[in-house]
């Protein structure tokens, strides 16, 4: 059995299944790309809820494994060379996963699937997230209208870049891949929680939302989005 407690985050989180990977999240659009990443890829793990509420992302323990106090985060017992491996930001740990499972960043368009996790990265997850704060959020009482308005029509603008990329494509980079697990969430996240899908005009790009509909019926996907649950 692997020994973690090396590791001053498992003081507080002890691991249920020390072998398996621990995962470190919430259900946010970037907690569940790795939740979706691993049941996708089949590798065994141990969900840790970072709950927000009680300001657990600032403990610590948690400050520990990720100076940045963002979620999420992991430790792989088995990493590299056979040692433990702890990681933080999700597109790090994406590509990680899917290296480590051989899955999902396919050699023949890797740097393609490189390219469009990147565009989520720095553009998509920055900017839609922005929007919320200033539609949903403590930053809808700011009267001045111009930060919600250039967040707004940034991120219009990518929808209509997505848009334009998926037209006769199923997903992103050709088959499926961690670029659409990261990408979707943030997707499915600006219409259902920002309730910001009119005002960036989402209802009129139907390739994104055939691409979400698809995203969204996939079994992995499914569980992936409920992990990790509140006990």
């Amino acid at each position: 059995m692997t020994d973690l407690s090396d590791f001053p985050i498992t003081k507080r989180w002890p691991p249920r299944h020390p072998d398996a990977i621990q995962l470190y999240s919430l259900a946010t659009p970037n907690g569940v790309k790795i939740s979706i990443a691993l049941e996708e890829l089949g590798l065994p793990y141990d969900a840790h809820l970072i709950d927000f509420a009680t300001h657990d992302q600032t403990s610590p323990e948690f400050l520990s494994l990720n100076p940045n106090n963002k979620i999420p985060a992991i430790i792989d017992p088995n990493g590299p060379g056979g040692k433990p491996l702890a990681l933080f930001e999700s597109g790090a740990i994406l590509i990680y996963l899917a290296e480590k499972a051989g899955k999902l960043l396919p050699s023949e368009n890797r740097y393609e699937v490189l390219q469009w996790l990147m565009f989520q990265m720095g553009g998509i997850g920055p900017m839609f997230g922005q929007l919320g704060y200033f539609h949903i959020y403590a930053g809808k009482d700011i009267e001045d209208p111009r930060p919600k308005e250039r967040f707004r029509a940034e991120s219009e603008r990518l929808l209509r870049v997505l848009d334009t990329a998926l037209e006769g494509r199923e997903w992103i980079a050709g088959d499926y891949s961690i670029a659409d697990i990261a990408i979707a969430p943030w997707v499915r996240n600006l219409r259902d929680h920002y309730k910001a899908g009119e005002i960036t005009r989402l209802p009129e790009r139907a390739n994104v939302l055939a691409y979400l509909d698809r995203f969204l019926a996939r079994p992995a996907v499914v569980k992936g989005l409920t992990v990790p649950g509140r006990a």
